[in-house]
């Protein structure tokens, strides 16, 4: 096998979507030459997600046993966990750390730059979801996070409109850079529209608002179905009395379900970017999104929008759109064109560009003799 241009430690987790978003980024980066080692923190990867890893060639997967920064009990819990990933580092001898938790590096040493992606925090998801100042709990890790940020060689986020949030909520020097998520489209076979909605994520999550759909759920006369856990490893719950959870389901059946080319669904209050939009979208679905900046950012055009706690006019914008064959295949179709500018390949490059502009100038030209090779 040739030898990588370089070599790069990307933290994840197991519980979200981070998970999936490093995987199709592992995916890009051992298109362009570069070697992901993706170190997993938090609960293990299940055996569907440890198959998934290993069919991508060239990626190394390490469960490290780390606490989620997250679900730390305490500040010292996550300066030990960024500790542990920076001795990793060494270790493994990599060229750059892509921090998906930047909390890990508030207290750690890291001898190699650092690129700190910011997919969401408990400051902004607070402020979206609760709108009220921070608990002590959610205090200590903003600090962390904060301390992470800055300590960063550089940081990204999926949106710009989140890396606004990001600068004002961290008083950060400049705003972060923006590189869009990119997913592998889920297999979707052709077939007739059927007349349902459809939802998925972490439906436990109060910032996924899956409230305001259930109460949307009871007013129409067609199903409204919900793939995502319903408890979360924080012990957050949420009961459905109208929506039909499905569980957690692997990405082969959700792309059966997305087959049916449903309405789907979102009335997030809370959403750096949203990757089951865009597996949604990808498949030709019509979009109906809650009304919020990152959600505008990226469907504006293309989507309908509603305000987030409007149970009522979900129902009515779902019972339009399922009621008219016409707007429903546009709406689909125009969601679909939009989707394709967000893929792994042209995320990776992005993100290959950001490591590139860190990495020490001496090795450069030693970069540019193994591309031509």
């Amino acid at each position: 096998m040739t030898a990588p241009l370089f070599r790069v430690l990307i933290t994840a987790d197991a519980v979200g979507g981070v998970w999936q978003y490093s995987l199709d980024l592992a995916l890009g980066l051992t298109q362009l030459g570069i070697q992901p080692i993706v170190a997993v923190l938090g609960p293990s990867p299940d055996e569907s997600q440890r198959e998934a890893a290993a069919d991508i060639e060239g990626l190394k997967l390490i469960d490290t046993g780390l606490p989620l920064d997250w679900l730390s009990m305490d500040a010292s819990a996550t300066v030990r966990a960024g500790e542990a990933v920076a001795a990793l580092a060494e270790e493994e001898g990599v060229d750059l750390v892509q921090l998906n938790m930047p909390a890990l590096a508030a207290g750690a040493l890291f001898r190699q730059p650092v690129v700190a992606v910011q997919h969401s925090c408990v400051a902004s998801w607070w402020e979206a979801v609760k709108g009220s100042d921070l608990p002590q709990d959610f205090a200590w890790r903003t600090d962390l996070v904060r301390a992470g940020l800055k300590a960063a060689s550089t940081v990204v986020t999926p949106s710009s409109a989140f890396a606004a949030v990001t600068q004002r909520l961290y008083n950060l020097p400049a705003t972060p850079s923006t590189v869009y998520n990119g997913r592998t489209r889920l297999t979707v076979l052709e077939g007739a529209s059927h007349d349902f909605a459809f939802t998925a994520g972490r439906l436990w999550d109060e910032g996924k608002n899956l409230r305001t759909l259930d109460q949307a759920a009871a007013r129409l006369g067609i199903p409204v179905h919900a793939a995502g856990p319903i408890e979360g490893p924080n012990g957050a719950k949420v009961t459905l009395d109208h929506v039909h959870a499905l569980g957690t389901i692997p990405d082969q059946e959700i792309g059966r379900w997305l087959s049916a080319r449903p309405v789907f669904v979102s009335a997030a209050l809370y959403e750096p970017f949203g990757l089951a939009v865009l597996e949604a979208a990808s498949a030709g679905c019509p979009l109906i999104l809650s009304d919020i900046p990152t959600f505008r950012e990226l469907w504006d055009g293309v989507a309908t929008f509603i305000p987030a706690h409007d149970a009522q006019a979900f129902a009515l914008a779902i019972e339009d759109v399922v009621g008219d064959a016409f707007t429903r295949e546009a709406m689909g179709k125009a969601a679909q064109e939009r989707a394709a500018r967000f893929t792994p390949d042209a995320m990776a490059a992005q993100m290959a560009a950001v490591y590139r502009r860190l990495l020490p100038i001496q090795a450069k030209p030693v970069l540019a003799a193994r591309a031509a090779a």
